[in-house]
């Protein structure tokens, strides 16, 4: 079967791989759809994921499909169960320099659970729809560390697949003043798609400054401040955290939810003076199940979520796509079942 795989480091390959033959304790799963994530850009650049690996190893890791065989001891799942998996339940590391990969026909699950690695979904999910569970789950995962009310003012730096998501959950959370920062409008058009009412294009506008129109201006210890009191980072831009940092007022959120690979210089003396709270957020260790439902739901539209559709074979296509920001959003590969 074709696999999509990294060899080193900028070298991403189509290979012809042998189909994975499941254990008694795993599953093979058909795969319908998996998106290409900009950790997957990273792992191609590095040659892995913190370093170059030494074997190559299987690229994808948010994907949704049908249980095709079941290992003798697995126990609650079924074939022709539809499913999506968690990449990191069980053990597996599945698209993160393992040698298991959903930009595949069929991958294999090492020993599966129900619940645990693998969970179900309803007939009538659509599996692109549900390929989106991952991505969708980081976001929320965010959300919970922000812990915001409805009384809350919020930005969200970065109108990626990952900060759309975000924006998704605050507003479904009841949130009505959320603003989507973004250097593409492209991207910010697709916030607004999805019920953002504020965006801001940094090119264009200086962020502080129009924050401060929104929620309001004021001062504390002669510094300037505004009225945003929650600051969600998806962007990874290096300038970001210390713009928060200076324009937010006392006792404000900041949380970090985007992969810094270089320090960032924090002014700890302006954030112990405003009694910020910097909180960072990693992965999705409860969230799935409240996305699977969230999913189900007719009312969220995800529509502005996917940009473009690939077959396997044009996975390059869909990799340089990816990495295009001012044209894409979440890009899917998805396979005939």
């Amino acid at each position: 079967m074709k696999a999509i795989r990294v060899h080193g480091p900028g070298d991403v390959r189509i290979d012809e791989i042998p189909a994975p033959k499941p254990g008694p304790d795993d599953v093979l799963v058909r795969v319908a759809a998996s998106g290409i994530c900009g950790s997957d850009v990273t792992y191609v650049a590095t040659g892995g994921v913190a370093a170059p690996a030494t074997e190559p190893f299987g690229l994808g890791h948010e994907f949704a499909g049908v249980i095709e065989v079941v290992g003798a001891r697995v126990t609650g799942i079924e074939p022709g169960m539809r499913v999506i998996v968690n990449p990191m339940g069980d053990g597996n590391g599945i698209g993160n320099g393992g040698p298991d990969g959903a930009f595949a026909p069929y991958l294999l699950v090492r020993n599966a659970t129900l619940g645990g690695s693998i969970l179900p979904i309803p007939d009538d999910l659509p599996f692109d729809r549900a390929a989106l569970a991952e991505p969708l789950s980081v976001g929320l995962h965010a959300v919970n560390r922000a812990d915001p009310s409805p009384a809350d003012r919020v930005a969200v730096f970065g109108a990626g697949p990952i900060g759309l998501g975000i924006c998704l959950h605050l507003l479904r959370r009841g949130i009505t003043e959320v603003v989507a920062i973004d250097m593409s409008d492209d991207r910010l058009a697709r916030a607004r798609a999805l019920g953002v009412r504020h965006t801001i294009n940094p090119g264009r506008r200086d962020v502080a400054e129009a924050l401060g129109d929104l929620h309001g201006k004021g001062s504390l210890f002669g510094w300037p401040v505004v009225g945003t009191n929650i600051y969600i980072e998806a962007s990874g831009a290096a300038p970001v955290i210390p713009q928060i940092i200076g324009m937010a007022p006392h006792a404000a959120r900041l949380i970090v939810v985007a992969v810094y690979h270089q320090p960032v210089p924090v002014n700890f003396q302006m954030a112990l003076g405003k009694e910020m709270s910097i909180i960072t957020s990693c992965a999705y260790p409860d969230e799935f199940p409240a996305v699977i439902e969230a999913l189900t739901d007719p009312a969220y539209d995800l529509t502005p979520l996917v940009s473009h559709r690939f077959a396997l074979d044009d996975f390059m296509d869909a990799f340089a796509t990816a990495q295009d920001k001012d044209r894409s959003a979440k890009v899917l590969i998805t396979f005939d079942q």
